[in-house]
């Protein structure tokens, strides 16, 4: 592993007066597997549409491979190494699934033809090979999450974040989806999950990072994590003042 390979100091994200991202720092060494988590509001996907480029942190500052990235655009930190899938999948239905995925191919590929295959092969290993030439609005909601996970690999990423890529998916495409990404993680993926599910919070992370209110809470294995008493009171409900990890 190398260390801060991914690199987060003091990031801050305001919108008006209210803080939706609070001084919340972390590092992520390459090939982790790490669980971000908290209660609806935590501030988990604004955090990532600052690590990806959707949004600019008010202060702080994010590191990518040794690199500032704080103002750059999400089409350059793709180039980078950095992919993303959304919570709500939004495949382009009027193209068949391989044309979806061949969008994000041709960022590193200028031949359509290599762009294609490698789209091929990015579908073979998710498990949608065989719908490749079907209309994206054909595929189920497990399909969907598996092509938006495909649109996220076509651009050979050295780290993906997952935000809750098992909703609305039933205990068996959720137990095919978490040997998909441990397949994807024994490779050589960074990954970063945002998930609700503990069980797949779990059965996905050697580390966690807790988010509630915009401030980092906690971060540390997950037998850890999801003992302490602030921890558990976040995910019941049950409101303090927190003090910065």
């Amino acid at each position: 592993m190398t260390a801060d390979f991914l690199t987060v100091r003091a990031l801050t994200r305001r919108f008006g007066g209210f803080t939706a991202v609070d001084d919340v720092s972390f590092s992520v060494a390459q090939g982790e597997m790490i669980g971000v988590i908290g209660p609806n509001g935590a501030g988990k996907t604004t955090l990532y549409n600052m690590l990806t480029g959707q949004l600019t942190p008010t202060s702080g500052e994010v590191m990518f491979r040794g690199r500032m990235i704080n103002r750059m655009p999400p089409h350059r930190r793709a180039r980078l190494g950095l992919g993303r899938t959304f919570q709500i999948a939004k495949p382009l239905i009027a193209l068949n699934t391989l044309e979806n995925v061949m969008i994000g191919a041709l960022l590193h590929n200028r031949s359509v033809r290599t762009a294609r295959a490698h789209a091929f092969d990015v579908l073979e290993e998710v498990g949608l090979a065989g719908r490749a030439f079907d209309r994206a609005s054909e595929l189920t909601m497990s399909e969907q999450r598996r092509l938006e996970l495909a649109r996220a690999l076509a651009h050979d990423p050295k780290v993906v974040l997952l935000d809750e890529v098992m909703a609305g998916l039933n205990q068996t495409e959720v137990g095919d989806a978490i040997e998909l990404l441990h397949r994807l993680h024994r490779r050589g993926l960074t990954l970063l999950v945002v998930e609700h599910n503990l069980s797949v919070v779990r059965a996905l992370s050697q580390r966690l990072i807790v988010l509630d209110h915009g401030i980092l809470i906690g971060q540390g294995s997950p037998e850890e994590m999801l003992t302490r008493p602030e921890v558990v009171s976040a995910y019941l409900g049950r409101r303090r003042e927190w003090t910065r990890s």
